[in-house]
């Protein structure tokens, strides 16, 4: 029989690589490219000058990272579909994960869409002040790191899930999985840092995170070549 509403595993490791596309070059591309250039995080009123300067660009970050998080829904749906032959329950579980992650993520970058605004009203700068602004946009940016971060926490333990579910296929090689769960911990460990070991440098947590690129790698060049499984694969 041909798994759910008539998408095979191969289909669904496409739609996987595209939304992974999605969020692998969207994201970063506002973390690490445009975000730096524009926020500086010890000065809030040099963040707000380089906004003010660049309106266009911070516009671009937070619909990149919008993207992004949005093309985490379509990945979980997808997913679930590719390890749904391993363990039906279990691949729902991780699918949820992904998308609870990826609501928190698009909440906390709402208030990047609030920031904007007040930068952008003139009436409001003048009814709170200069001093009163700045603060309440550090609160917003602030607070959509915060957000963020514990989002990524529960994309941690998905992927930790993800990566238990890949290594008990028998159609993507264990080591795709194991790539997956040390890239969950990472995810875990960096996040959770300012809650639990502030003082910590993490920044060797980076390396931990290369396991995605493992599995979109592995999608790119092996997931359209994936076979159904004996007992999942369609009726001729």
């Amino acid at each position: 029989m041909i798994l759910e509403r008539g998408i095979t595993l191969r289909q669904a490791a496409m739609v996987v690589l595209f939304g992974v596309l999605i969020t692998t070059f969207g994201t970063p591309i506002a973390e690490f490219v445009i975000w730096p250039t524009l926020v500086i995080p010890s000065n809030i009123e040099e963040t707000v000058r380089n906004i003010r300067a660049d309106e266009g660009k911070f516009l671009a970050a937070t619909f990149a990272y919008l993207a992004g998080f949005a093309g985490d829904v379509l990945v979980a749906w997808a997913l679930y579909i590719l390890l749904r032959p391993v363990n039906r329950h279990l691949s729902m579980l991780s699918a949820w994960l992904r998308v609870v992650s990826a609501v928190i993520s698009i909440g906390a970058a709402l208030n990047l869409v609030t920031a904007f605004r007040l930068l952008d009203s003139p009436k409001i700068e003048t009814a709170l002040g200069s001093d009163q602004l700045h603060a309440q946009v550090l609160v917003l940016l602030n607070s959509f790191r915060y957000e963020w971060g514990m989002g990524l926490v529960l994309f941690g333990i998905h992927l930790c899930l993800l990566g238990y579910l890949v290594y008990r296929s028998s159609y993507i090689p264990r080591l795709v999985g194991i790539a997956l769960a040390i890239a969950g911990i990472g995810y875990i460990v960096y996040n959770l840092g300012p809650y639990l070991y502030p003082d910590a440098d993490l920044e060797f947590v980076y390396v931990a995170l290369s396991g995605e690129v493992v599995f979109l790698l592995w999608l790119a060049f092996r997931g359209w070549r994936i076979r159904e499984p004996a007992e999942h694969r369609p009726d001729e």
